[in-house]
């Protein structure tokens, strides 16, 4: 069976054309959540008129698809549909869906213990899993406080990068120094060291802090270091030395601001920059870290070791939100050693124990793995795939590094038009601005792989040349 916009009447997949077709709400109590994921149309219509989704308009809703249920790589749409999920919900599911091995230690974690505050009282799920975050990671870091999302994590790393300097009597150091084309959550602090230029919070602008931006570092994994790029990083650290409390980035890979791919030697030129000026390092590796990008954290391509690194949405594989961010047995010395003495932050739901649990399992689940293989096996795949995008009048670069792959298109891309011919191909991808871009499940094999390379390249042949 076919995807269609749901709870419209529609020739194809994703339209907007057609009337809503669907019988009269009734209350929320009246059914079941099985009874309302047999309704799609029902279900369609109440999502409308009260679930706002993520970057979108609430009195202009674009589609949603209604997902009943996932398993292994793939999502079932209400329809029957299957696609390929090529995002790992958004960049999660790692191991795939309905993983016997999580699934096991979600039930078993419910059977105990669901959630207990973690002021005054612990657990061993967050103990273990902190433990082996801290085996994993690069050294020295040695001490983990876990946050509710990618963005809180960004959110309590700048946190403990202002009271550091606090507790050390620079209250000046105060500023934060990143590179344009960064992404770093969408909460207060993250999104002023998100690009504020192309980034998605130009909104905001005039009351957020003001940072220090250097220009997005130059493209290419393995081109040769610019060493014009690397005088300006350092004419900008030193300029700024007596204000800047860390400096923040995403390593080797900028996400969501753009999935610009760059030379390690950028990362490790700013190591020393922070070392030689007294400022802290922080990794943004919500996205990287776990293998995506062929070293199990992204910082190791560079082999260095920032002072605090946030890590999250692989470490729970898309079951449940948990977050964490790491920091230095120095870095948390300084925090507690002057008033107040501690951290000040505190989520409600710190350190789930369902979660937590989850990200135990998971992270063992990929330690005891092939990841190294299955991950490299992706980028050699995912290179032959994408290869013959290069040569298309719409697209303007194509890239891979991991299991990551990008086509950059010349004009932003129309996302509905992409995503009917993805569907078309068996594939779920979610593209944005200029970007058409796979981050699969670890688990996708070589026939897997090729469809979602089939489907973008597929949707790149419908793209314009640029004018001229």
């Amino acid at each position: 069976m076919r995807a269609t916009l749901p709870g419209r009447v529609a020739p194809g997949p994703l339209t907007d054309d057609g009337p809503v077709t669907t019988r009269q709400p009734r209350s929320a109590r009246d059914l079941s959540l099985d009874e309302l994921g047999a309704d799609p149309q029902l279900l369609l219509t109440w999502d409308r008129d009260h679930v706002w989704h993520p970057y979108a308009s609430m009195t202009r809703p674009g589609p949603a698809l209604p997902v009943v249920s996932a398993s292994g790589v793939r999502l079932r749409l209400a329809d029957g549909t299957e696609l390929i999920d090529a995002t790992s919900s958004w960049w999660t599911a790692i191991h795939g869906y309905r993983h016997p091995v999580l699934d096991a230690a979600l039930a078993a974690q419910a059977a105990r213990l669901p959630h207990v505050m973690f002021g005054g009282l612990t657990h061993a799920p967050a103990v273990k899993l902190a433990r082996l975050l801290v085996e994993i990671t690069p050294e020295p870091l040695r001490h983990v406080f876990f946050a509710d999302s990618g963005s809180v994590a960004v959110e309590v790393a700048i946190k403990m990068a202002l009271q550091y300097w606090q507790s050390r009597g620079r209250p000046a150091k105060s500023r934060l120094l990143t590179v344009l084309g960064g992404y770093h959550g969408d909460t207060f602090a993250a999104m002023s060291v998100c690009d504020p230029v192309n980034g998605m919070h130009q909104l905001f602008s005039r009351v957020l802090p003001r940072q220090v931006f250097a220009p997005r570092p130059p493209a290419g994994f393995e081109a040769p270091l610019d060493e014009a790029y690397l005088a300006e990083l350092t004419r900008l650290v030193e300029a700024h030395r007596d204000e800047l409390a860390a400096v923040i980035l995403e390593p080797v890979v900028q996400n969501a601001g753009g999935m610009n791919v760059y030379h390690p030697g950028y990362l490790r030129r700013l190591r020393e920059l922070c070392d030689e000026h007294g400022v802290l390092l922080i990794a943004d590796e919500i996205a990287t870290g776990f293998g995506r990008t062929g070293e199990l954290f992204a910082c190791g391509h560079a082999d260095v070791a920032p002072d605090i690194l946030c890590v999250g949405k692989a470490m729970t594989a898309g079951y449940l939100t948990l977050a964490a961010t790491l920091c230095t047995a120095e870095v948390a010395e300084g925090i507690c050693a002057a008033e107040p003495g501690l951290l000040m932050h505190g989520p409600t739901y710190m350190a789930n124990a369902l979660a937590a649990a989850v990200g135990v399992a998971s992270v063992e689940l990929l330690l005891d793995g092939p990841w190294r293989r299955r991950v490299a096996d992706l980028d050699r795949w995912l290179r032959a795939g994408l290869a013959p995008a290069a040569a298309l009048p719409g697209v303007a670069d194509v890239r891979v590094l991991g299991a990551i792959g990008v086509l950059e298109t010349h004009a932003p891309v129309d996302v509905t038009a992409v995503q009917r011919v993805a569907i078309e191909h068996g594939v779920w991808l979610r593209p944005f601005g200029r970007l058409i871009y796979t981050m699969p499940p670890y688990v996708l094999d070589e026939a897997g792989t090729a469809a979602v390379t089939g489907a973008m390249v597929a949707a790149a042949h419908t793209l314009p040349a640029p004018p001229g």
